[in-house]
């Protein structure tokens, strides 16, 4: 099968992720998760694959056996089923030849894809873009993984003359909840050595580092009273949650940073004068600068509790995922180093790239699984602009069988990695 038909068949299930299912916590979130599981195992078994497993959560995990006798650490890809609940409704993907201006994706409803708004698709012109009629998601986030794997699945299994050690495949659920699939995900039953997600990124870009990132809850408890007598009486949480928010370092926030510049990130405020739950993202890249970061927040909750009373703010952090690049430091650098000779292989100049984000790899590597994330290609994920180049979606799928190719190369007797 194609690549390009392989994909478009996948945008065809809508994988919506269910936020109100998702915080029941059910999994996968939403029905269509489990039919685009099936669908990958039956064509895992059409492949011959191996040891091929859905699990009721929809992870789906299979094994290409090695055909060399040499011992070589086994290599694993990751893509996710789920897509964005930014948008709801079906897909409908189309592929598109792209000359140049601006591209129009639904005639009746005057919905373009304008060159003015989206000046990297000047890199696109004489390709086809995969889009969608405007209307919904493309879906190429995580879909475009999916295909870019199977492809390479299929072109292996189809060149046996082609050597290489034992690799592993798994697809997870509702990765845009908070990594939910990946969090379920057994490493150790797994049995890789390590491995790359896909999941992001125009052709050549390449993740190895991500935020260390964790949530604080600051609950601020006050004291009620009826506006007619509470003078000297009323304590209003609100208000007070308002002023720790105050005292939050003002340039330090997502809308005035950028690159490697850490923030706190107000994100949830909910209350009234007797009870307010105040949420924080808190985002750093270094560990030290994260500890620093989480050790403000308890310290200024702390001193608000001094100033307004025992028990009025009650502080509550937690870690949701660290930075990749604390998996792969030292002897375990070699994942980034495979895939760097394997872009190059493929003729593609890699472009490092520091995630302001979190993907599934930050938790499969803090779980053991050193991952770091490869591009699929795709522009403008989570908007009705999603769009893929057809040679990005094929280059994706180049460098993943240069990096199955580049692992054999680095590991056989004679040959190995220092």
């Amino acid at each position: 099968m194609d690549i390009v038909e392989r994909f478009i068949n996948y945008t065809k299930i809508n994988t919506t992720t269910s936020r109100e299912n998702g915080a029941k916590g059910i999994m996968p979130s939403s029905p269509g998760q489990m039919k685009l599981a099936k669908l990958l195992v039956s064509e895992l078994e059409a492949l011959g694959m191996e040891d091929i497993i859905l699990r009721e959560n929809a992870i789906v995990t299979a094994t290409l056996p090695a055909n060399t006798d040499e011992t070589i650490p086994v290599v694993s890809f990751f893509g996710h089923l789920d897509t964005s609940a930014e948008q709801t409704a079906d897909t409908k993907a189309q592929r598109l030849p792209y000359n140049g201006g601006d591209l129009c994706l639904n005639p009746e409803l005057n919905i373009y894809l304008r060159e003015s708004e989206f000046p990297e698709l000047k890199n696109y012109i004489g390709d086809d873009l995969i889009v969608t009629d405007g209307t919904s998601l493309l879906g190429a986030d995580d879909k475009a993984a999916l295909a870019a794997i199977m492809n390479a699945l299929q072109f292996l299994i189809s060149h046996p003359k082609i050597r290489h050690g034992e690799v592993k495949v798994g697809f997870v659920p509702d990765e845009e909840q908070g990594l939910r699939g990946a969090k379920a995900f057994d490493v150790s039953e797994f049995g890789a050595d390590f491995g790359y997600t896909l999941d992001c990124c125009g052709i050549g870009e390449f993740v190895y580092e991500n935020w260390n990132a964790g949530d604080a809850e600051i609950i601020f408890t006050g004291q009620s009273a009826h506006p007619m007598s509470a003078k000297g009486k009323l304590k209003n949480s609100l208000l007070m949650a308002h002023k720790f928010i105050s005292m939050l370092p003002g340039g330090e926030a997502p809308e005035y940073t950028e690159g490697r510049e850490g923030y706190y990130w107000v994100k949830q405020l909910q209350g009234n004068s007797a009870r307010t739950v105040l949420k924080l993202d808190i985002r750093d890249f270094s560990e030290e600068g994260y500890h620093a970061r989480k050790t403000f927040v308890r310290q200024l909750a702390e001193s608000a509790c001094a100033l307004w009373g025992e028990g009025s703010v009650i502080c509550q952090l937690s870690d949701r995922y660290a930075n990749v690049f604390n998996s792969l430091q030292g002897e375990g650098h070699y994942p980034i180093d495979i895939a760097l000779r394997a872009y190059q292989r493929c003729g593609i100049t890699p472009t490092p790239v520091a995630m302001r984000g979190g993907y599934d790899g930050a938790v499969l590597s803090q779980k053991g699984l050193p991952c770091p994330n490869i591009f699929t290609g795709a522009h403008n994920f989570h908007s009705i602009y999603e769009y893929l180049p057809v040679r990005s979606l094929r280059a994706a799928s180049d460098v993943v069988i240069a990096i199955i190719q580049e692992t054999f190369n680095g590991f056989t007797t004679g040959n190995r990695e220092s």
